[in-house]
């Protein structure tokens, strides 16, 4: 599943993070990909992410084998990671000249034992593997859609959310024409929701109206304990598991599992 919004801060770390933790909570396998150079989910899931650290550019770019660039996150069970780190930032340039390059995230998931159907997979297999992309639409996020059997896009729900929606659509209808046609957006998932105003109200109808069931009952709410997470390399559902953030994005991900349960 492909985390993506190209327009920043509209929770797209912060949910694959949350996410992925609580899926764990409800016994799935779950591998994060962190796109990002920015690596901020490699510091929300408490994982080395300095230069020199085997991380997604040695496997988008040099072709490392998914193996030697995976790594457990030390505090939830059940969750891998595959850090970002800087070196990561050059990559879209040094990617211009690589054949087959928008596929190379693809060829290394596809190479390795532990993703795919149940039958070929066996039970050491991921349930889930969220990758989450920068904020643009590059070679990095096109690398992603190639791969990505779904996606999910957080939007928040504020002024001009969906704004800049529709350059992302346009994308990800080309990518289905020319270069993997199961990808499917499946997830919306409403963000940074404050019950107080109508104008959080305004755009979530709006946005169940334009994408209707595809949006997730659950709202994440404005919260300041899913905020102050990162910064002790945390997500909210270990930093404070009662909080209102970390229930949510618990339901959240409870729907999810049970959408790929009935899918």
């Amino acid at each position: 599943m492909v985390v993506a919004n190209q327009k920043g801060g509209v929770g797209k770390t912060t949910s694959t993070v949350n996410l992925a933790a609580g899926l764990a909570q409800l016994g799935q396998r779950v591998l994060v990909i962190d796109l990002d150079p920015q690596g901020n989910a490699s510091t929300a899931l408490n994982v080395d992410h300095h230069r020199g650290v085997p991380s997604t550019y040695d496997l988008v770019v040099d072709g490392t084998p998914l193996a030697d660039v995976m790594t457990p996150c030390p505090d939830i069970d059940g969750v891998a990671v595959v850090p970002a780190t800087i070196d990561l930032a050059g990559a879209e340039i040094e990617l211009v000249s690589v054949v087959a390059r928008e596929s190379r995230l693809l060829r290394a998931l596809d190479a390795h034992p532990a993703i795919g159907g149940a039958g070929e997979a066996g039970e050491e297999r991921f349930d889930y593997v969220l990758i989450d992309c920068p904020p643009s639409l590059g070679l990095l996020t096109l690398n992603a859609l190639v791969a990505g059997a779904e996606m999910m896009i957080p939007i928040q729900a504020e002024y001009y959310a969906l704004e800049g929606l529709g350059q992302l659509l346009e994308t990800v209808e080309m990518v289905r024409k020319h270069l993997n046609p199961r990808l499917a957006v499946t997830t919306i998932l409403v963000t940074m929701y404050d019950a107080r105003t109508r104008l959080a109200a305004g755009v979530a109808d709006e946005v169940r109206e334009h994408f209707g069931d595809r949006v997730l009952h659950t709202t994440i709410p404005r919260s300041v304990r899913v905020s102050e997470a990162p910064s002790y390399a945390q997500t909210v559902m270990t930093y404070d598991p009662g909080s209102p953030g970390a229930l949510s994005y618990l339901e959240a991900a409870r729907e999810i599992a049970q959408q790929g349960a009935s899918a």
